[in-house]
């Protein structure tokens, strides 16, 4: 196989991880289209939801990079 149990794990993680974040960024609209509604300019939907779903991002690359045999000399 490509790749080892570790990566899959890895890999699960990332996917949790960038569902996390599209997850925070969902919500906040409102019925009416003539309110504002100031929610959706909160710190979880503008700083940590794109961050959660960038580190997620990053976690698959290191999933897909990642290699734990030894190295044969």
């Amino acid at each position: 196989m490509i790749f080892r149990r570790k990566n899959y794990q890895l890999m699960l993680l990332g996917l949790g991880l960038i569902a996390l974040g599209f997850l925070a960024m969902s919500g906040g609209g409102s019925d009416d289209p003539k309110v504002f509604n100031p929610d959706i300019f909160s710190f979880r939907r503008i700083s940590l939801a794109p961050a959660l779903v960038l580190l997620g991002f990053a976690t698959e690359v290191i999933a897909i990079l990642y290699n734990d045999k030894p190295k044969e000399n």
